[in-house]
């Protein structure tokens, strides 16, 4: 079947982003500015896990990722909803794309989205939906991929979505909001876990963005592996295309 649909993870995808590094300056800039609220930047760390973890486990569909966040998130802290949101909004705003030093941009990755839209596929963007909207923004613009000037098809948030990886509800959800079937999709990520299983599963063709000289742990379920540059250089390869 022709390929018409194509989903890109971000971090380690798109855009150059060790969540090693990412997170720990991550934590420490929210712990910094939500000090009004939390003395102990550890109890703060502690109340986001506990949330973050809620969100993982959610597959209800009458409950997106944000609702089931701060369903928990307030029960625990007995914060106000409406005051608690709007300060962590601005956080996002204001003060988020400071993160952007430990990040890098991948050049190869806004010439590959254009080729995409030229040939006329959905382009989603298929990030792991448990964060806010904007900050997944700030990212792809970092990315040079801002969605002020790229057509996405679809960017997950936590704000929309009913699941996160790697459970195949995720998938799924994606699949349904595009009017898109498996087996003319392909999942491309670096998350052997998180990205490429789950898609392989639901007939997806996929291809894994390789750490390195990685191997892959199952050849037999993807379509390709190498760097960002290998996929983009096999994915225009002639006739490659609609194959």
């Amino acid at each position: 079947m022709k390929i018409n649909t194509i989903l890109f993870d971000l971090d380690d995808t798109l855009l150059g982003n060790n969540m090693d590094t990412f997170i720990p300056r991550y934590f420490s800039l929210l712990g910094e500015y939500a000090r009004p609220l939390f003395d102990d930047s550890r109890q703060l760390l502690q109340e986001l896990l506990v949330g973050t973890e809620a969100m993982v486990q959610n597959t209800d569909p009458a409950l997106t990722n944000r609702e089931v966040f701060w369903q928990v998130f307030l029960a625990r802290t007995g914060l106000d909803p409406e005051e608690t949101e709007q300060f962590f909004d601005r956080f996002y705003e204001e003060h988020f794309p400071q993160l952007e030093a430990v990040t890098s941009p991948r050049p190869v990755a806004v010439e590959l989205v254009e080729a995409c839209l030229e040939q006329g596929l959905q382009v989603a963007i298929a990030t792991n939906p448990l964060f806010p909207r904007r900050a997944i923004e700030h990212r792809l613009a970092w990315a040079g991929l801002p969605v002020s000037e790229y057509d996405f098809a679809l960017v997950t948030s936590y704000e929309t979505m009913h699941a996160a990886k790697p459970h195949r509800a995720y998938y799924q959800e994606i699949l349904e909001r595009l009017d898109a079937k498996a087996e003319s999709t392909v999942m491309v990520g670096d998350d052997w876990e998180n990205d490429i299983q789950p898609a392989a599963a639901l007939g997806m063709a996929v291809y894994w963005i390789a750490p390195g000289e990685a191997q892959p742990p199952n050849q037999g379920v993807i379509a390709g592996y190498g760097s960002l540059e290998a996929f983009y250089r096999w994915w225009m390869a002639p006739g490659r295309w609609g194959d």
